[in-house]
């Protein structure tokens, strides 16, 4: 008779495998963490937004801000400003301290594999047609 006890490190090895080998997207990955994290200050309304940066739509994320930095370099996270900002400690830290947000080393991970896997944008999950999921 198996017990439960000696199925848990394979299922814990399998589901691991699985979530690794998954492809990042934009909805379901990227957009909670940058909705939560840096949308308010990079994100569509204007009169808030910090750096002319705006992070919530490919052609501005993928264009140079204010610093002359671009945001998003697909492919290429160490040349992506985003990156850069995100993984230092310094005092050009994103989000900055004032804010009381801070990024998981999750949450940072799947930020740079996405860069890594080419940065794409998804429209918002209501504007995408439903599609059958693969069995």
């Amino acid at each position: 008779m198996l017990h439960s006890f000696t199925l848990r490190p394979v299922i814990l090895i399998l589901s691991s495998v699985s979530l690794c080998a998954a492809e990042v997207q934009y909805n379901r990955d990227v957009r909670p963490i940058l909705s939560e994290n840096c949308y308010a200050c990079h994100g569509a309304d204007a009169e808030h937004r910090k750096g002319k940066l705006r992070l919530d739509e490919p052609e501005f994320a993928y264009g140079k801000g204010k610093s002359g930095e671009i945001a998003i370099v697909p492919g290429e996270p160490e040349k992506s400003e985003l990156w850069l900002r995100i993984a230092t400690d310094g005092e050009d830290v994103m989000p900055p301290p004032k804010t009381k947000k801070s990024l998981t080393a999750e949450q940072k991970q799947i930020l740079k594999q996405w860069i890594l896997e080419g940065a794409k944008y998804q429209k918002h999950w209501a504007f995408e047609p439903p599609s059958e999921p693969a069995v």
